[in-house]
């Protein structure tokens, strides 16, 4: 297994939600490199996992999902906590 940097272990399972009109699309983030971010896309009870490449703009790094290109920007995803005592994430 490969070993997770500082900055991918700071976003590591981050997560993100989007309305895209009809219904909310979750990202969580799996892996993230210098020009690439892995997510985990949950959409209509559907997971899949996907690699987008990372753009930068005065904002900040984002990527673009769907049809309409919606810029996702990586600062937005906020970090689940995970509960120390018994392990689970919430």
């Amino acid at each position: 297994m490969k070993e997770m940097s500082q900055n991918n272990r700071r976003y590591y399972l981050s997560e993100f939600s989007l309305y895209d009109g009809d219904h909310f699309v979750t990202f969580n983030i799996v892996d993230i490199a210098t020009d690439k971010i892995t997510v985990a896309i949950t959409n209509e009870g559907k997971i899949s996992v996907c690699a987008f490449d990372l753009k930068t703009n005065d904002k900040g790094l984002y990527f673009e999902y769907g049809v309409y290109s919606e810029k996702i920007a990586v600062d937005a995803f906020e970090q689940i906590e995970e509960d120390k005592g018994n392990g689970k994430l919430y």
